[in-house]
């Protein structure tokens, strides 16, 4: 695992335990998939690259717009499906036809790969990488 995946993956596991909030990026108060992601990107990188404008839960579904997986490509590097690291970010599409909008990073490789994420209902979490988690999985990037 290299050093930025190793403190990504500590970083992340920090905020497990915090509620599951809209919107929201504030460790032990509340936050969603994007603001983990946030929340973790700040700890491990500094200020963060843009201003996040207010979205809705459907994440332009209605539109079909990649709006999430635009604003992660333009700001992290995308790496392999293949090539799977502790300290990656995660991208989920949550239903076939329906655009990419679940984040999550992946905490452990190998046999037993696991992964972190804000989960509506459950808060932050860590999870077993499952084979339906993973036909979900739809892009993966690194923390530049």
């Amino acid at each position: 695992m290299s050093e930025r995946g190793a403190s990504v993956v500590i970083e992340a596991r920090s905020w497990i335990g915090t509620p599951y909030c809209h919107q929201a990026s504030a460790k032990g108060a509340g936050c969603d998939c994007l603001g983990l992601l946030l929340g973790v990107y700040r700890e491990v990188l500094g200020a963060e690259p843009q201003r996040i404008p207010a979205y809705c839960a459907d994440w332009c579904e209605t539109s079909g717009t990649e709006a999430l997986w635009q604003a992660l490509a333009q700001h992290l590097s995308p790496v392999t499906r293949d090539d799977t690291q502790p300290g990656q970010v995660l991208l989920f599409r949550m239903r076939q036809g329906s655009v990419a909008k679940h984040l999550g990073i992946q905490s452990q490789a190998g046999p037993a790969p696991r992964f972190i994420h804000a989960y509506c209902g459950h808060g932050v979490v860590e999870s077993p990488l499952t084979a339906p988690w993973a036909r979900r999985l739809v892009a993966r990037f690194t923390l530049n």
